[in-house]
């Protein structure tokens, strides 16, 4: 293979490691889409429709060309900074209550599409109340009114993690949760931390966890990506006691701490789309190379997620296929997959109880009907 663009802007059969798009692939992109799933890691502003992105640019008075508007929405061999793009949205564009209330539903409106039936979805709320002048309390009421509409028209529930900005200061991630506490709200049931993690580990945030586990709130954190070191992902879980890690990709340089939390049945949510190892493996490397794969060789819980939809241009049916084809899950893999995000869900257990039996009855009868004559271990993407 001699292209050298992103692998996720490829065509599914040109990305190695993948089958070239014939009958048995297009049968599993319907399975996969038809299965029932959970989001656990999208991040609100990543999942910007471009229509959307250029009525607020319009709307504001082109702050940014809508040439550099082009540029957010395509994944080139260089392509624009992520987190350009949702500071840009902070900055210029968000400015009232409505504002996210559209974003917020336009995303579950897009992840039901995809037979997404529960979204757990990051937002950071320092960047909206300094810079954008919205308060936590109305950007939470705007969003979680989008959430009961959502799941009225579309049939999909949502959950908001507001996010500590790691480029912030330490006591603006403590202002964040004591937020939290002074205007709870039934939609935002835990916080996360993300944004650049280089030179800002997890313990520098070890007080405003402290406080969020003391209020009741559930715990995540962005940890080992971006390359940063292993021990990140060790600080995250043993020390913040995060019930779950998004990313954690660099865990698989320390395999015994590795397989000690697989024991645990620590769930840590991964991207395929992630852009650091888009640039830092060879193409033909990328597949066998990439961590996900060493992830689940070593028994660690895992589940995809899509990061940024609209900007990384994956689906959340997409991101599975990707597991199959590229990572070379079957479709009991795929199966446990499902069941991880169950498990890695911020629900009662009750709600994770009925969603074990149906939906693994869902995804057993697809199973039959899409795949007749498949066994246990059968490789579906070989």
């Amino acid at each position: 293979m001699t292209s050298s663009a992103p692998l996720f802007n490829r065509p599914f059969n040109t990305l190695p490691g993948m089958l070239a798009l014939d009958a048995r692939t297009t049968t599993l992109e319907r399975f996969l889409r038809g299965i029932p799933k959970v989001e656990l890691h999208c991040h609100l502003f990543g999942t910007v429709r471009r229509k959307t992105f250029e009525d607020l640019v319009r709307r504001e008075g082109f702050p940014i060309a809508m040439e550099e508007v082009e540029a957010f929405y395509t994944r080139g061999e260089k392509p624009v900074g992520v987190l350009r793009v949702l500071r840009a949205l902070d900055a210029l564009l968000i400015k009232s209550p409505a504002d996210l209330y559209r974003l917020a539903i336009e995303y579950l409106q897009d992840a039901a599409a995809h037979n997404v039936r529960y979204a757990e979805f990051f937002w950071n709320p320092t960047g909206t109340a300094r810079v954008s002048g919205v308060t936590y309390a109305a950007a939470v009421d705007a969003m979680g009114q989008a959430i009961r509409d959502a799941q009225a028209q579309f049939g999909i529930e949502g959950r908001i993690i507001p996010s500590i900005d790691r480029e912030a200061s330490p006591d603006a991630a403590v202002e964040m949760v004591q937020w939290m506490r002074a205007a709870p709200h039934d939609a935002a049931i835990g916080i996360g931390i993300d944004y650049r993690e280089n030179d800002r580990p997890p313990e520098m945030f070890a007080e405003a966890y402290a406080l969020a586990r003391k209020s009741g709130l559930k715990t995540t954190a962005h940890a080992g990506e971006f390359g940063m070191p292993w021990h990140n992902v060790r600080t995250a879980v043993d020390e913040l006691r995060v019930d779950r890690v998004d990313h954690g990709y660099t865990l698989v340089d320390n395999p015994a701490l590795a397989r000690a939390y697989a024991e645990r049945g620590l769930v840590f949510t991964v991207v395929p789309t992630n852009s650091y190892y888009l640039r830092t493996l060879a193409p033909e490397r990328w597949a066998p190379d990439h961590p996900i794969r060493h992830m689940a060789a070593l028994g660690l819980a895992l589940h995809p997620n899509t990061d940024d939809p609209t900007l990384h241009q994956v689906t959340p049916t997409q991101a599975w296929l990707m597991m199959a084809l590229n990572f070379g899950f079957d479709i009991d893999g795929l199966r446990q997959l499902m069941l991880n995000g169950i498990q890695g869900a911020w629900v009662d257990d009750t709600t994770r109880r009925t969603w074990r039996e149906t939906w693994g009855a869902s995804f057993d009868l697809l199973r039959t009907t899409s795949f007749p004559g498949t066994h246990s271990g059968h490789p579906i993407a070989s």
